[in-house]
């Protein structure tokens, strides 16, 4: 009778076992329903548009961020940050002016295009830049924007370089010695960063490296491209199972894990990325994989929207890891998922998204492909 049981008990477990690897089976070859690819065209263009218009001249409110030495550093936002004083804080500042960059280079006919260019030439003068250096270089705010305010500067840069248009050089050669300084601040802080940020947020060191690698990449900057690759490799070459479920943070607006995959797609020759990434994030390369998008429940929080950001440099990260490998193509429609449900509420929602979101949602609309 004992013996029975046992027997009984063992077919039980193993049935049981069997119904589920087929029904774990099941799930995993299901695949994702398409959704609608969306599009970066004129008429999105000059809605986005609309967003750094807004804010670039809005001094307040303002979140500074800075290390008062003196009662002599207690200065308005638009004295001690001329050129990117406006959008609530000096990174927003600059990353709106990168989107009007951005926008003019790819449709040159944008509503107001002429005026757009003169907003951006009384933003990034000589003069401005010079004094943006000056606060940099004191005392008490060496570190100040490290290294996301940085990495925004030198997309600014590498995005005026790579537009073929006479202001654009005008922007360029003013913003120049903005940009030597970040450069020379990237290559002498890396070395010291014993061990890297992971986290959703400003201080990321994946993003961070990603942006600086992508200037150093265009304009064959080799120091700043050497100082980017050693030091990411030393932090990221041998990590393995990054926990995408603890993904998103209540106030993430990047996404750690992809973030790294993203940089070391840039950085890894094609077949070491592949096999690095099975280690890494071998999830990706099932065409059943999802992610469910970041839930925003309060776009009026300056904190709870970050989620729409982490909707879009998700997809943006997705669409670079999926760029020239089939096997990955799948993750192009999780991306257009995560744009599809932020992109509606960028532009006529509340300030405290309004004066950051639409950088990301336009690189992250940059990023898609047709299929």
């Amino acid at each position: 009778m004992r013996k029975s049981i046992i027997t009984s008990l063992t077919i039980l477990a193993f049935s049981c076992n069997t119904s589920n690897k087929e029904n774990k089976d099941t799930i995993e070859t299901i695949k994702p329903e398409k959704v609608a690819i969306p599009v970066l065209n004129l008429e999105q263009a000059n809605r986005l548009a609309q967003l750094p218009l807004h804010c670039m001249d809005t001094e307040y409110p303002n979140k500074l961020g800075q290390t008062l030495g003196s009662d002599a550093d207690l200065l308005s936002p638009k004295t001690l940050h001329p050129a990117f004083y406006g959008c609530f804080d000096w990174h927003s500042s600059v990353h709106g002016h990168w989107s009007l960059v951005r926008l003019l280079k790819t449709f040159p006919e944008i509503d107001h295009a002429e005026a757009i260019k003169e907003r951006l030439l009384k933003s990034i003068s000589k003069e401005n830049i010079l004094t943006e250096v000056a606060f940099f270089e004191g005392e008490h705010n060496k570190s100040f924007e490290r290294t996301y305010g940085w990495a925004w500067l030198l997309k600014l840069a590498e995005e005026l370089h790579t537009w073929d248009a006479p202001v654009a050089r005008e922007l360029e050669t003013n913003l120049q010695p903005l940009t030597d300084l970040i450069i020379e601040k990237y290559i002498k802080f890396l070395p010291k960063l014993n061990y890297p940020l992971r986290v959703g947020t400003h201080t990321n060191t994946a993003f961070g490296l990603s942006f600086a690698y992508d200037y150093a990449q265009t304009l064959q900057n080799e120091s700043l491209k050497m100082a980017i690759i050693k030091r990411a490799k030393y932090f990221f070459l041998n990590d393995k199972d990054c926990p995408m479920s603890w993904e998103p943070s209540g106030s993430d607006f990047l996404s750690p894990c992809l973030e790294e995959a993203a940089l070391m797609k840039r950085l890894l020759p094609t077949e070491g990325f592949k096999a690095w990434l099975e280690v890494f994030l071998p999830q990706l390369k099932n065409d059943g994989f999802t992610l469910e998008v970041g839930l925003v429940s309060d776009r009026t929080d300056g904190q709870l929207v970050h989620l729409d950001g982490v909707n879009f440099s998700r997809a943006w990260c997705l669409n670079n890891i999926a760029e020239g490998l089939p096997e990955y193509k799948h993750l192009n429609n999780i991306a257009n998922q995560h744009i599809n449900y932020s992109l509606p509420s960028v532009v006529g929602d509340s300030y405290e998204g309004g004066h950051w979101l639409g950088s990301f949602a336009i690189y992250a609309l940059s990023s898609v492909k047709n299929e």
